[in-house]
């Protein structure tokens, strides 16, 4: 039966603020945009409900929530009539993006009045049962597969740390020297004009600054040209190219991503820059010693800028750092390490 969301759910809403309830303690839970805040002496709600993040980052972020609990002024109560189980009604709002009704340029806001209208298919309730619990076996796999992906991460780091010590402290007494002295140049990428879309195909695009962010190579991420004809070959990337993130937030700014596979026509964007190692270092070594957490606090010192929400780092700060160089032979010891490594994560 197709129905509209307002048949299924009514609107409740929220006046607390975070601040109200510092300090508080009690048995029920209070939750925000970014999920449990902590416990307090009273509830909004006696039985299971949605939430929706309606102000500010994250709108449309809808969350599932247990009886005798509440939410911050940010958030939407979405209370289920008798005729929608709670967990579907949850699949549902989630399945619908909600965040496609944003108003507002400086913080943004959805209501309720502007989606209320999203129409579904609404089943028996014995058929939503069923379907709550196959996705909830769904969503558990899913949960499983992504802590196994994060350990076997940490596995490599760890492994790094085993092999090389601490960067910082240099226990094991390895060589130092400039990152400039390690390699052969590094190479700018492009300032381009894009589509807000990624590219169809093999198209020629540009990396968004998101490809390189977290330590591994995303290709998915980018941008399409806008005219195939603005592709610049010095710009693209290939494998086996270590690509740095040299403007990012304070937190992010100089992580690496080792490209171990790439599609064609894919470019460098101005935020990024290539980091070409000569005999000294082997790039994935490199790659792994600056993302490496003790090393991070290295990396984050030599950038600067006047907004603090972006921060930037030059060729020439960069090339000013001190690393550790241990024989050439030991450095691509850890690339097997790594490979293997990499096909238990694709498995």
């Amino acid at each position: 039966m197709r129905v509209k969301l307002e048949d299924v759910c009514e609107r409740g809403s929220s006046n607390l603020k975070q601040s109200d309830i510092i300090d508080a303690t009690g048995d029920y839970p209070i939750y925000g945009a970014s999920g449990y805040i902590g416990n307090v002496d009273f509830y909004h709600q006696d039985k299971p409900y949605v939430a929706v993040v309606k102000d500010g980052a994250g709108i449309g972020r809808t969350t599932l929530h247990p009886a005798k609990s509440s939410v911050i002024g940010t958030m939407q109560y979405l209370l289920p009539k008798e005729n929608v189980l709670p967990e579907y009604l949850c699949y549902v709002v989630r399945y619908m993006h909600l965040e496609k009704y944003f108003t507002g340029a400086t913080i943004p806001h959805i209501y309720f009045k502007d989606y209320k209208n999203e129409q579904f298919n609404l089943d028996s309730l014995e058929r939503q049962a069923e379907i709550v619990d196959i996705l909830g076996k769904c969503e558990r796999v899913i949960a499983s597969r992504e802590d196994e992906l994060q350990k076997l991460d940490e596995l490599i780091k760890v492994r790094f740390v085993e092999m090389f010590g601490d960067p910082v402290r240099n226990p094991k007494g390895w060589n130092t020297y400039k990152l400039e002295d390690c390699l052969e140049r590094i190479d700018n990428g492009k300032s381009f004009v894009c589509s807000d879309k990624a590219r169809m195909g093999d198209y020629p695009a540009v990396l968004k600054l998101s490809a390189a962010t977290y330590g591994d190579y995303r290709p998915d991420e980018n941008k399409a040209l806008l005219d195939e004809k603005m592709f610049v070959e010095s710009a693209e990337v290939h494998k086996g190219d270590l690509l740095f993130t040299r403007k990012n937030t304070p937190e992010l700014v100089g992580m690496a991503a080792y490209v171990d596979e790439t599609p064609a026509k894919l470019m460098m964007p101005d935020l990024i820059f290539r980091l070409v190692p000569n005999e000294k270092m082997d790039a994935m070594f490199l790659w792994q010693l600056i993302n490496c957490k003790e090393f991070r606090p290295v990396i984050q010192s030599v950038s600067g800028g006047s907004a603090k929400s972006m921060s930037n780092i030059s060729k020439e700060r960069l090339g000013k750092i001190s690393v550790i160089c241990p024989p050439r032979k030991l450095q691509e010891e850890l690339m097997p390490f790594i490979h293997q490594i990499d096909k238990s994560k694709v498995a």
